[in-house]
């Protein structure tokens, strides 16, 4: 046999070439040992409940969970600067525990604080206001400047920073305007005006004409809601990862959840959140509630220096509030530093080197205005951009370059060009209630990679395009760009959502950070030659446009993250003035940054060349056996649709939402998940679906492992949310659609036999606007149906039908279930399970309670039903029988009777004895007596996820 060449170049291994090999390897460990290996702790957390008094008086008093972290060398002989390390909003104290700790290394003092509102501590929460939570941070500042550890300035007060992301970077923000005490401030990713940033308009209307942001500001007053699972840190990283790990656990009490519609919000907060999520537009009064809790309104009073730290990736809060609290600061002389990086609410903490950019920043601005130590930045701005992908990495992970210029140069870069787009007016339609939705972004994904690959989606027939030719020349934009559109409206009005877009001759187009601007036009006519052009202000970016690229302009009427009118509309969109219109591009080019990865790749640059031949035989091997792990099918499930084991899910502060369940789906099976709100069944479908990652366990389906885009997901179809189609298009054009989506051959998709199984017949030619809710929900179940997937998910499929309509479903179900595939339901119509299923699977409080054949679960009873020939008669019989409890006429021939304990048999030689045949004896309970004795008749909600 002649061996396989795989593409390596030959190596001869001779002794001498081992022992050098093994001796760089050995030095090349361990260098990676000394690089990773923690930090020793030189440091005291001291945990303790701080009551401080608050209110507009300040005679209300709240206590605040807090964590003082003391480096072990701080004394009252030795004191040290104090840090204020404030987490993000729906966090806790041990959202920045980990923040915390490296500064506490680093020589400061560190008081943590779960804030007003959030789980450990009392009150309610305010959004920062000065009365409220600026107020507690204030009485903070008082207890370190008590503290001997603590050092103090000549007239006694605590030198003392402050540090926060989000939420937290805001409070760092308004706490330097309101007190004095504060010697410098690094707030991160927060904003400016709340106004601006929840109801934007990138033409210059005031924030009454706002497009209104909803789904972060549902995601902002959920985590109010909630028991303090939110994400948002103190520090780069803590502000955009969610809750770490803390040893204690902060008692729940206070005003938490004690309103039903307001949960732990102050109820001037509530209110002005419920009008303004209603109506999608916001009053005075609205606007004056949020602008309180908005740096915009002292930032002249900030003299603490100040590093503004910003993410790239942020549909919350994008760049222009970074910008417009750098320029108000700065105005009062106070120095000043601006860092973009590229990660942000969308992006996370961005790459490797932006999040160690962030720490450095952050300590050395400290260390100077704290500790005199160390010189600040030389310039007055840093960015970094995205310059390229580790091919290496299996998700496509961005790299980025770090630059820096001496000026600030706001948002309208050291220079500018134009680039002209042009396109005939396009009718684009507004759907009702605004769904479909175009996709931009994903609020809070936190995934950088996610949002560069190509996240946003566009509607068809909801947005028109109007492309530039081919650039000439690289452009590196670094600011906000502007261009000129016009639209015409049937109703004089019109929200619109502009983008502007990369467009890669070989890869496509791409949304820089997935951004959008939202712009309300009004006062406009219906015919687009007579509109009047308005230029729109697109997001700020920091991002390179090759040459050979074009520039598109999308003008969309939907987008998921805003509210949009519930009417249908069609509007008529263009660029410019005469079907033609001028990009205009800021531009900067910064001084490269040299990172510790510059430094490092010089030094290596030798040690990799020695190594290039072993360390790609070690990585073909390791490839090999990965891609043999992966493809791995375990035997004994191969033919099983459905396997979960061990699964568990265990949120970061402790919250068990599945504790443990396993549970198996065979072929030609309708199983049913049951359990009382709480039972976890949201989060293993969650889990399922691979929608969120379980803590343990595994999902087996047909053997394979489940891991997000695994080719086996072809063999699984789903319905987990409301049905929700094109309404201008057909039944079956929304169908064709979806499946083209997918890129499988048309011939896959079984199309008239997913039609034939869902029933919808000719139905499926009309208008999905005709639809009734019950036949949109049976489309839907043909479009999970689409391609006859063997397994078949589906979470509440009979939502919203009638009865006959459900009576029909379960026929569709059953019959799909033929032929050797499985159906897996999740319902709380106990009735409709007990007639659909053939197998049941209860859960309650995160664990499996029962599982086995519906009539297993259902069991015996002490109440049967007895079909008999003569009904009078037999009632008079069973009323002479003493045992008999009750008995209860069912249909013509039918008694329905409580036996308690008497034998049937017994029962039945009575009334044969008496004369009256007997047809039928059967136990009569439903499936939900057999539920609510396994839950112990308690379905109330009890905060399932």
């Amino acid at each position: 046999m002649v061996p396989m060449r795989v593409g390596l170049p030959s190596v001869k291994f001779t002794r001498r070439r081992v022992i050098a090999g093994l001796a760089l390897l050995a030095g090349l460990g361990g260098l990676i040992t000394w690089a990773a290996w923690p930090a020793p702790k030189n440091y005291t957390a001291h945990a303790a409940r701080l009551d401080v008094m608050t209110g507009p008086a300040g005679a209300e008093k709240v206590t605040l969970d807090t964590t003082f972290y003391v480096p072990d060398d701080a004394d009252a002989a030795h004191p040290v600067p104090a840090v204020l390390l404030a987490h993000g909003f729906g966090g806790t104290k041990r959202s920045v525990a980990t923040e915390a700790e490296d500064l506490a290394n680093a020589g400061y003092a560190v008081l943590t604080w779960t804030a007003e509102g959030f789980p450990g501590s009392t009150g309610q929460i305010h959004l920062n206001s000065p009365d409220y939570e600026v107020r507690d941070a204030r009485s903070l500042i008082d207890w370190l400047a008590a503290r001997p550890e603590v050092a103090k300035d000549p007239g006694g007060d605590p030198r003392v920073g402050v540090v926060g992301g989000s939420y937290g970077g805001a409070l760092a923000l308004l706490l330097a305007g309101h007190d004095p005490r504060v010697d410098a401030i690094v707030p991160m990713i927060t904003w400016n005006d709340l106004s601006k940033a929840f109801l934007p308009e990138a033409t210059g209307k005031p924030q009454s004409a706002g497009v209104f942001k909803k789904q972060w500001a549902g995601v902002f007053f959920s985590s109010g809601n909630s028991s303090g699972r939110g994400s948002g840190g103190g520090g780069l990283a803590g502000a955009l990862a969610g809750i770490s790990g803390d040893d204690e656990d902060p008692p729940r009490e206070g005003s938490l959840g004690a309103s039903p519609d307001c949960g732990n919000f102050a109820r001037d907060v509530c209110d002005t959140y419920l009008r303004i999520a209603a109506t999608g537009t916001a009053t005075d009064a609205d606007l004056a509630l949020l602008r309180r809790s908005s740096p915009a309104s002292i930032l002249d009073k900030i003299k603490a220096p100040t590093m503004l730290i910003q993410g790239q990736a942020d549909s919350l809060f994008p760049l222009t509030e970074a910008d417009a609290n750098a320029r108000g600061i700065a105005a009062n002389g106070t120095p000043v530093h601006v860092d973009w990086f590229t990660g942000g609410h969308d992006g996370g903490a961005g790459p490797q080197a932006d999040s160690d950019r962030g720490r450095y920043l952050t300590v050395t601005w400290l260390d100077h205005h704290l500790r005199g130590k160390g010189d600040v930045p030389a310039s007055q701005f840093t960015y970094s951009r995205i310059t390229g992908f580790n091919t290496s990495s299996s998700n496509r992970r961005p790299t980025t370059s770090a630059f820096s210029l001496e000026q600030y140069p706001g948002l309208a870069g050291t220079g500018s060009t134009t680039v002209d787009v042009a396109g005939l007016p396009r009718q684009i339609f507004n759907p009702p209630g605004g769904t479909p939705a175009a996709m931009s972004t994903i609020p809070g994904a936190s995934s950088l990679s996610s949002l560069i690959s190509g996240v946003s989606l566009e509607v068809p027939g909801q947005h028109a395009d109007f492309l530039s030719p081919p650039l000439t020349s690289t452009l590196d934009v670094l600011g906000t760009p502007t261009v000129t559109v016009r639209a015409a409206s049937p109703t004089g009005t019109a929200v619109l959502f502009v983008k502007l877009y990369d467009v890669d001759p070989s890869s496509g187009a791409s949304l820089p950070f997935g951004l959008v601007a939202p712009v309300r036009l009004t006062g406009l006519p219906t015919d687009i030659a007579r509109a009047t052009p308005v230029t729109v202000t697109l997001p700020a970016i920091a991002a390179r446009f090759e040459a050979g690229h074009r520039l598109m302009i999308t003008i969309a009427t939907t987008d998921q993250g805003f509210a949009t009118p519930n009417d249908p509309t069609v509007y008529t969109v263009g660029v410019g003035a005469d079907d033609r219109a001028t990009i205009s591009l800021p531009l900067a080019a910064g001084t490269p940054i040299a990172t510790a990865e510059t430094l490092w790749r010089w030094v290596l640059v030798a040690l990799v060349a020695t190594l290039a031949v072993g360390l790609a035989v070690v990585l073909y091997v390791a490839r090999r056996r990965r891609h043999t792990a992966e493809i791995k099918v375990i035997p004994e499930y191969e033919q099983t649709p459905l396997v979960v084991r061990g699964l568990r899910k265990e949120y970061a502060d402790g919250f068990v939402a599945v504790a443990q369940v396993d549970f198996t789906v065979e072929r030609s099976q309708v199983v049913g998940l049951l359990g009382p709100n709480g039972a976890g069944k949201t989060t293993s479908l969650r889990v399922l679906m691979g929608l969120t990652r379980p803590t343990k366990g595994e999902v087996l389906i047909f053997g394979h492992k489940l891991t997000p885009g695994a080719p086996v997901l072809s063999r699984l179809g789903a319905l987990v949310e409301g049905p929700g189609f094109l309404p201008h298009l057909s039944g079956i054009e929304n169908l064709r659609l979806y499946w083209r989506s997918t890129g499988r051959p048309d011939a896959d998709a079984h199309l008239d036999e997913a039609l034939e199984i869902a029933g919808l017949g000719d139905a499926v030619q009309r208008k999905v606007r005709t639809y009734s809710h019950g036949m949109k929900q049976r489309l839907a179940i043909a479009q999970a149906m689409l391609g006859l997937p063997e397994l078949l998910v589906l979470d509440e499929p009979t939502d919203g039908l009638d009865p006959p309509q459900i009576a029909e479903m379960r026929k569709v179900l059953r019959d799909y279930a033929r032929d050797g595939r499985a159906v897996l339901v999740s319902s709380h119509l106990l009735a409709e399970v007990e007639q659909t299923c053939t197998h049941v699977v209860v859960m309650h409080k995160g664990e499996i309670v029962a599982s086995g054949e519906v009539a297993d679960i259902v069991g015996d009873s002490p109440v049967a039903q007895f079909d008999v020939s003569d009904v009078p008669t037999a009632e008079r019989v069973l009323a002479d029988i003493e045992a008999v409890r009750s008995v209860t006429r069912d249909g013509r021939s039918g008694l329905v009777v409580d036996l308690d304990g008497t034998p049937r048999a017994d029962v039945v030689s009575a009334l044969v004895d008496a004369g009256v045949g007997v047809d039928r004896v059967v136990p009569r309970r439903r499936l939900e007596d057999a539920f609510l004795s396994l839950v112990g008749g308690n379905t109330r909600a009890s905060g399932e996820r």
